[in-house]
């Protein structure tokens, strides 16, 4: 089959950056190459942009932001509402481009698409609804008001593996608030950042709003001028903890507004009373999306002794069964890595295990022959606490089975990491389910579930897992700034 996709509009595959309302190439003329993970052939080149362009589009989103403040809350609602509108009758374009870039199955691409419906519907609707309070004061004499205003400019920094739908989160929540955007895609897929750029301009978005600044070889240059600029109001970034904090403590000379969604290990827990094979189906669900690169998904499975040997069977089956191969191919259920650095990090924490103790029921290899960066969905089992594979995020198709005997022993191995982003448990019993949730050191836990993301989640960490929220209204909160006002009779 082409691995080159067919699109019905091809206006949304954009090779240059999107700056102030315009198409532009970088000032020093300079483009980087966006290879497909699934064969590695070029896709493209896209313009490689420099810190003076990026410093220009940040100017362009400042001024933008002195009259897009004003625009009346149902008004962006409607901007929103037009987008949205676009997004979804470009759906099956905009999943192709990023099944191509990003690799994931075509399914979960269109899925990752409406999920973009979803924030902008969401954000559409909260828009409206952004509004102070009057609290009562000791002084009979005066009245105290609060009103919430957009923030300013936001920089904003996107990663590779949900390249639409994180930025769907944050400039919905942005826009909502009546803020405007500076945003650096990953250079792994900047395609899908700029056909939204292109479907925003179509949709009436004022230029500077929305600007779209790619680079490959000025990736911490753009990080630091972000953070330190004095014209940016906020960033916001969705990475790895190690250049969350390199990006904190820049941030920190500007005292700007952070919101940051960072590395996760995620535990899920299944207990002796669960339905096992709804606990199967959910690790699945949890564990292969996106083969393993969410920071969300399962990296450490932790299976009561009494149902171990049954739930590693269930699940080395259905694993065993997953069709391996390119996203646009019909049929695959499993997509590339993102690079050959990730293959390499899921066949060192499989060798550890496995030179360890640790017993491999299917997978384990990588498979060089598929011709793109891929590796065989793996299940092992016997795992032990000191293996590389329960301390760190794997990021790909590995699912690690611990055996554990009593809830305050997983409870302890639960939180025995640095990070706390997601977590899962499968348990019948309700009092356990506020005990284990509650007790449980993240920002978000999913009972009896595998997926816990929709618009309405507040989603984000504890720890070094970041701070501030996405989504929900918490997450259109971290786009204002509360202004208390008091007036004396």
């Amino acid at each position: 089959m082409s691995t080159r996709p067919t699109l019905k509009n091809p206006s949304l595959l954009r090779s240059q950056a999107f700056i102030n309302g315009k198409w532009v190439d970088s000032s020093s003329g300079e483009k980087f190459k966006v290879v497909d993970p699934a064969t590695t052939e070029t896709i493209g080149e896209v313009a490689d942009m420099t810190v003076e362009d990026l410093k220009g589009a940040i100017g362009a989103a400042k001024e933008a932001f002195g009259s897009f403040r004003h625009v009346n809350n149902r008004e962006r609602a409607k901007l929103l509402r037009k987008w949205n509108d676009l997004i979804t009758a470009n759906v099956d374009d905009l999943a192709a481009i990023l099944t191509w870039e990003n690799g994931k199955p075509i399914a979960e691409a269109k899925g990752e698409v409406m999920s973009c419906v979803a924030n902008f519907e969401f954000f559409a609707e909260e828009a409206p609804r952004i509004h102070g309070d009057t609290i009562p004061s000791q002084n009979a004499n005066a009245r105290i008001h609060t009103i919430k205003q957009p923030v300013g400019v936001c920089g904003i920094i996107t990663p590779w593996n949900f390249p639409a739908s994180m930025i769907s989160r944050k400039v919905g929540a942005a826009i909502a608030a009546g803020c405007t955007t500076v945003i650096k895609p990953a250079d792994a897929t900047p395609y899908s950042a700029l056909a939204l750029a292109a479907l925003a301009d179509e949709a009436g978005i004022p230029k500077g709003v929305i600007n779209v600044v790619p680079t490959h070889t000025r990736t911490k240059e753009f990080g630091k001028e972000l953070c330190e600029n004095k014209q940016v109001s906020k960033v916001t970034f969705t990475g790895s903890t190690a250049v969350g904090k390199t990006l904190m403590a820049q941030a920190a000379k500007g005292m700007k507004k952070v919101s940051f969604e960072l590395g996760g290990n995620a535990p899920f827990i299944v207990f002796g009373d669960a339905d096992v094979d709804a606990a199967v189906n959910g690790a699945i669900a949890s564990k292969f999306r996106g083969s393993g690169q969410t920071c969300i998904c399962a990296n450490r499975i932790y299976v009561h002794e009494s149902i171990y040997d049954e739930f590693a069977k269930k699940l080395a089956d259905k694993v065993s069964q997953f069709k391996v191969g390119h996203g646009l191919k019909e049929g695959t259920t499993q997509g590339p890595l993102t690079s050959p650095d990730s293959v390499d990090k899921v066949q060192r924490h499989v060798s550890d295990a496995l030179d360890k103790g640790a017993t491999l029921l299917t997978g384990g290899k990588k498979l060089t022959e598929l011709g793109g960066y891929f590796y065989a969905p793996t299940v092992i089992t016997n795992v032990t606490n000191d293996m590389a594979v329960t301390k760190e995020e794997t990021f790909g198709p590995l699912a690690a089975l611990v055996k554990f005997s009593t809830d305050e022993e997983v409870l302890k191995h639960a939180n025995s990491v640095d990070v706390g982003l997601a977590a899962y448990v499968y348990t019948k019993n309700h009092k356990r389910v506020h005990k284990i949730s509650e007790g449980l050191e993240v920002g978000m836990v999913g009972i009896n579930t595998g997926i816990i993301t929709e618009p309405a989640l507040p989603f984000g960490g504890v720890k070094e897992s970041g701070f501030g929220r996405e989504g929900s209204k918490y997450g259109l909160d971290d786009y204002l700034v509360v202004k208390s006002i008091v007036s004396y009779l």
